[in-house]
């Protein structure tokens, strides 16, 4: 990714897997700024190193600080996140919404953080009350604890959808492509035709509702011109199945008699 991106600011890390997988995490997403306030067991940690996977060189150009204020003394915006009330006037966003600020602000040439409080019970009033707003994931009630790496997971997830766009959804054709308007009328004559011959638009009175409702599903179908063929083919071969079964039937009558 170009462009400056947030810190992530982990305080008082418990668990070095933890610190591992939240810079996998970031990295999955594009963010390599790391921090590490006072983890308990020191730094480097070898533990950390190992879950980090491909992500290890965020973990060698990690910031080591002592105390919070340390690690945001060059910040310009600071964001916090909490699962529970604090009993602080601040505001409160959703990770949607202060990963869509904390672009704005960047793009201003701010220098934005966000914290991450260790494993335990997360940060304490004293780390929030440095931050200037609250970001709060719509959690359960009755569960609101996540694992340190699941919410920085989150956060830079966040992140990533507001600084690229993202496809709600694709489809990848395999070696095929779109059916063109023409291709899919053609099939609707085909069935079309082998129905009425069959006699299927029974009775007469609603024969012309049901053709409309059979294209309309023709129309409304997302088909590949593969899909179109297979179709082609299931009909021509149900057609080719009844001549031949009913010319059998009948010889078998002749025969019979």
């Amino acid at each position: 990714m170009t462009g400056p991106t947030p810190a992530f600011v982990l305080v008082r890390p418990q668990m070095g897997e933890n610190i591992g997988g939240a810079a996998r995490a970031m990295w999955n997403f594009g963010l390599d700024r790391m921090r590490v306030v006072a983890p308990r067991d020191g730094w480097p940690n070898e533990r950390a190193v190992a879950l980090a996977s491909g992500a290890g060189r965020l973990l060698d150009e990690a910031g080591h600080y002592d105390t919070v204020r340390a690690s945001l003394a060059d910040c310009d915006y600071v964001f916090a996140t909490t699962a529970r009330a604090r009993g602080l006037t601040k505001p409160v966003m959703s990770p949607e919404r202060a990963m869509a600020h904390a672009r704005a602000l960047q793009a201003e040439g701010k220098k934005v953080a966000v914290m991450f409080g260790p494993e335990r019970a997360g940060l304490e009033n004293e780390d929030v009350a440095e931050a200037n707003a609250i970001i709060s994931v719509p959690v359960n009630p009755d569960f609101a604890s996540l694992n340190l790496a699941q919410c920085v997971l989150l956060v830079a997830y966040e992140w990533r959808r507001q600084t690229t766009q993202v496809v709600p959804e694709v489809v990848e054709l395999a070696k095929t492509e779109w059916a063109g308007h023409h291709e899919v009328e053609k099939l609707a004559d085909h069935y079309e035709e082998a129905l009425d011959r069959a006699g299927f638009f029974f009775p007469d009175a609603k024969a012309e509702g049901m053709k409309l409702n059979l294209r309309n599903l023709w129309s409304r179908m997302p088909l590949t011109r593969s899909d179109v063929q297979i179709f082609h083919g299931m009909m021509r071969q149900m057609v080719r199945w009844v001549e031949y079964g009913g010319k059998a039937a009948r010889e078998s009558r002749r025969d019979e008699q």
